[in-house]
Formats: C-alpha cells, structure tokens, sequence
C-alpha cells in the first residue's frame, strides 16, 4: 500500500510539473484519497487502457464510457465457467456489472446490481466463495449466495420478477430490472410522430407553437395590501426577490399553488417573498411576476436579455425553495428519455455516422435505467421534479457549440455512471460524492473531478451566472441568441411557452435550490426572475407542458403518503388506486428522467 501510494505522489507531481501526462488520468488518481482499505482498489481502477476507450471515437459500449471502472473474474461452476463483477465507478461504489457464464459456453448473462447503502457497502468476488458475491459492510464481508442452490433469491428468480428492483441478499442488493415506464398520451403521441412518421418533428412543433401556445399561462391583478401575511421576515429561509419599491405592498392569490402554506386562512402572498411549506421543515414557496422586479435589474444587461413584453410580464411564476443543509440531491435516468444516440439536430460537418451516438453508443444496455427512485431511498424522499430535455432537442444547431463536440450533446451521470459525456461550455447541475450540490458551466478541466461526481445533468446554456469581477449575478452571455443558446427549435421563433428552471442561492442564510415553474415566459423573464432571487447560477429544465415541468412533494400523516403539487394542475400525472394516490416516480416507473430530494441521514 505504501509503496503504490508514494508512487501515486510523484506521478501526480509529474503532472504537476507539466510531465506529458493525460489530464484526466492524473486528476481522477489524484483526487482519490488514500483512506481504508479500498483506497487501493479506488487508485488502481484508472489504466491507460480503460481512458483510451473513454476518449476512443468509435463504436464501444456502456462499459468501455467507464474510465474508472474495476473489474475481477473468479471460476465458477465448470472448468470454464466464470463470474465477472465490474464495479462500474469505485469512487462511488453503488452500481455494478454482474456477467455470469457458468458454463463457459459463451452464454453469458449481464445483471446490473445496486447496493442498498453505497457509503458502506462494497461488493466483491473471492474464489474461495464461488456461491456468489461478499458484501463488504464496514470491514466486515458478509457472503451473499446469489446462483448457487444455497440462494435465498437466485439471480434467474429474481431477473423473471415484474418489477425494477428486485430485492437480492435481505434487501442489501437490488437487481435492476428492464421495466416499461408510463407515458402520458401526450408522451406516447409525440414519441410516436418523432419515431416513425416522416417529419413528425414538424408536426410537433406546429401544435406546440398554435394549438398549444399559452395554453398554460396565467396572469393576474396584482392588490395592495399593508397587510400582507408574515413570510420568511420572521423564519430561516432564502432571501426574498428583489422588486420595485413601488410594487412592495403588492399581494397575489394563491391562483394554482397547490402546495399547503403555513399560513391562515388568508389567500394573499405578497410578491416575492418566502412563505414555509405546512409539515416540511426546510421547504419554502412563493410567487412572483416579472413585471414587479426592481427596475435596476430589468434594466441591467440589456445586451443579454430582452425587454420583457407585457404579457409574459404579467404571467404567474410559482417557486419552491429547498435547504440544502437538510436535503440530499438526486437524479435518475427515465427507461426511455433521454436516450444516448444522435439527436436529429446535428449538423452534418461534424456528425460522425460510423458512430451510433456522440459517445460511441446508442444504448445504455446492459446496465438498466428503471425511472424510479431507488427503494432504499423512498422512506426519505420528499420531493421531485422532471430533468432536462429528451434527446431529439439535447444538441445545438445554430451557433459555436453545434460546431464542437459533435454538436454538444447534453451530458447526463447517475451514480457515478456516465451515460452521456458532460460537455464543455454547458450549464450542468451536478452532485459530488460527498453530496454537495453544484451548478456551473462545466470546463475541460472540470474533467479532472469527474469521478467524484454523482449525479449530473445538462441542459443548454446558463440562464444566470455569477460574474466574479463584478460579484454580481448576470444573464448568461446568450440568453437572448435564440439559435445559439438552443432555446427553441427555430432560429426565428421566439416563443413564449410554458417553463421551468432551477438555480442555486448562497447567502449567509444558507444554500438554497430553488425550483421555478413559469406559466408563460422566455428565457429573457426566466434569468430576469432569477437574477432577483439572487441566484448565483441558473438553468432551464424542460418546457411546453404539465408532465415536462412537473413537481410534487410528500410528506407523511399516521400511516398515509401525501402527494402535494406545485402545481395544481399537475395532480392528473399521478396515478390513482382507490383512494390512494401513487406518485410519479415514486410508485411507478416513468420515461422521463429526474431529479429528487430525499432527507439527509443522521
């Protein structure tokens, strides 16, 4: 161990010193901590080989994406027969690859495992326990039969199970199942026209850009009242929004808020501000109209964002604020969306058609995205909300970025596991291992810590960021180049739609991630109302309807999980079983990929 760990020092020095070495390499060697005792395994995973796959511009698969990746292989059943487990990113420890070939015939079956608790279990193979794998738990490893006649739950019972996870081992590993995840008829129909009917695409957007246009919006009059009721002036919370001091006595209804206020009786909320979430400590909501932010903001930048027009000026926007000291940050990939291939967007000069997909890749397969949150982790979540956009809109068209990287697909990780290659130049929403939760422009050298990063997603480019030399938050540099910043799927449509975005608040109050759900806006109003809650970065999400910008929190009365939405309208996505509600991807697998806020552990 010491002897590997000095030698780990001086290559990383090397690099330091300018030695011609792979900056990722060296960065990702580097960043793993020489700490118990699979700080080895955690140093060793990283071989030339293994990073020459990474970069490799040709066909691969999922697994040559993993340049972390360890991989041990012991005997099983006949002279030939074998067992590989790949652990697909020890730095985080919870996915892993099963191959299994008894035989040795050339019939080898993949199982993707998940392990109950990441920070404390490991899995492993030993050839003197050939029954299965050792679930390493805090130093002490505990032998889990899992195709020997000795299994509680053999791996063929468990794979022919209907349902995503299937519990291995008491419940300290769950085997991933391939599962079909529920699609509104509104998914099912654009799907279908984009998949198998010529100019399908153009069908879509002709509906979205007349049938559907404002169908969402909503506005209304703003009163006065001097005595609007008490919000965060007398709780912890985020800072409230910045606006006109002629507009600070001005109070709205609660409209379509569908989430319980600790308030009274009283339906106005005054503009901008904070106001906590009834039984859920750390949680706060609000509402806003663009057309009352302080003027200095509205009026700044003018280079980057439009003037706001009078009716997404006057459009509803709902928010919700989470404390990031009480909640952890996750993400999942839907069982459909996104996908992994080219996006039909790309240009022809720098699409390279030997390729399946940007990466090398077309599909995630052999590893199994389920649509839903983990099962060790249901008891404790509190919230989620849909992520980014499918795949047919995740590449530039218009612009410098449609000229790099293959057009510069958004980029997507979950558990450590890299679907998509996360792209320079884009605004990302990334959790690192030790669950800090970020959000920046990702740079090549941000390569360097990707193997400490969880969970990641991008979508386009940032709504706001902060400016370090003026320590201010701004719009982002192509808020309002339509092309260029691949708002829309036209260069010349300006469309105001339906929207919603995330970004991040640091204050001395504390770090908040604050979602926004806007009824009818352009990324002009969306920065606009960020920059006024003081943001120090901001994203879009996804766009157009209820089902893209969807967002439900739970919370427990006796026995029974409440299901309450931003939204009200939102409701209809989840589905019903008596009287019992079972939330979206909570109680069903979904196509779509999000994200989720789970309670922190003690």
């Amino acid at each position: 161990m010491k002897k590997l760990e000095r030698a780990t020092q001086a290559w990383c020095q090397a690099g330091r010193r300018g030695v011609p070495v792979l900056a990722l390499l060296v960065g990702v060697v580097c960043w793993v901590p020489f700490q118990a005792a699979r700080s080895e395994q955690s140093a060793a995973i990283v071989t030339e080989t293994q990073l020459k796959q990474y970069q490799a511009e040709q066909p691969k698969t999922i697994l040559d994406l993993q340049p972390f990746r360890s991989t041990e292989t012991i005997r099983v059943g006949g002279p030939s027969g074998r067992a590989t487990l790949v652990n697909l990113n020890p730095a985080i420890g919870d996915w892993y690859l099963l191959r299994f070939d008894p035989s040795g015939g050339g019939r080898e079956r993949s199982y993707h495992l998940q392990v109950s608790d990441p920070d404390r279990e490991r899995l492993s193979l030993d050839s003197q326990f050939p029954d299965g794998v050792l679930i390493d738990i805090d130093g002490r490893r505990v032998p889990c039969a899992l195709w020997s006649e000795s299994a509680a739950v053999h791996l063929e019972q468990a794979a022919s199970e209907p349902t995503p996870y299937a519990p291995l081992c008491e419940g300290r590993i769950y085997l991933r199942n391939p599962t079909r995840g529920h699609k509104t008829l509104l998914e099912s129909v654009t799907d279908f026209l984009r998949d198998h009917v010529w100019g399908g695409e153009q069908a879509v957007r002709f509906v979205r850009d007349t049938v559907l246009k404002d169908r969402a919006l909503e506005s209304q009059p703003l009163a006065q009242s001097a005595s609007a009721p008490a919000a965060t002036r007398t709780h912890r919370g985020p800072a409230p929004a910045a606006v006109d001091p002629a507009d600070s006595d001005r109070v709205m209804k609660r409209g379509e808020l569908g989430l319980a206020l600790d308030l009274s009786a009283d339906d106005r909320l005054a503009v901008g501000q904070w106001y906590p979430l009834r039984g859920q400590p750390g949680m706060f909501a609000g509402e806003i109209e663009p057309g009352v932010i302080d003027p200095r903001i509205l009026q700044s930048y003018r280079d980057r964002a439009n003037v706001l027009d009078g009716v997404e000026a006057r459009a509803v926007v709902y928010l919700i604020a989470f404390d990031l000291s009480r909640f952890d940050l996750g993400f999942a990939l839907g069982t459909d969306h996104p996908r992994v291939g080219w996006s039909d967007r790309t240009l022809p000069q720098v699409r390279d058609d030997r390729l399946p997909g940007p990466d090398g890749i077309d599909t995630i397969k052999p590893l199994v995205a389920t649509g839903m949150v983990p099962p060790p982790l249901v008891p404790r979540v509190v919230a989620t909300f849909t992520g980014g956009f499918k795949r047919e809109h995740s590449a530039f068209k218009w612009g410098d970025l449609a000229q790099r990287n293959h057009g510069s697909h958004y980029g997507f990780i979950e558990e450590g596991v890299i679907a998509s290659k996360l792209q320079p130049g884009l605004a990302t929403l990334y959790v690192s291992a030790d669950g800090r939760v970020d959000m920046k422009t990702w740079a090549e050298d941000d390569n360097s810590t990707l193997a400490s990063v969880r969970y990641a997603r991008q979508n386009g480019v940032p709504l706001v960021e902060f400016d370090e030399t003026r320590q201010v938050a701004v719009p982002g540099a192509l808020v309002n180049r339509w092309g260029a910043g691949n708002w829309s799927g036209s260069q010349d449509v300006r469309l105001r739609t339906l929207r919603a975005g995330a970004c991040l608040q640091e204050t001395q109050q504390g770090r908040y991630l604050i979602y926004a759900y806007f009824s009818g806006a352009t990324p002009s109003a969306m920065a606009r109302v960020f920059q006024a809650y003081h943001c120090h970065y901001a994203m879009q999400l996804d766009i157009n309807a209820l089902e893209h910008t969807y967002l439900a929190v739970y919370s427990r009365i006796r026995a029974q999980r409440v299901v309450e939405h931003l939204v009200k309208g939102m409701s209809v996505l989840d589905e019903e079983k008596g009287d019992t509600v079972v939330p979206r991807f909570v109680g069903y697998a979904d196509n779509r990929d999000f994200f989720y806020l789970f309670l922190r552990a003690n």
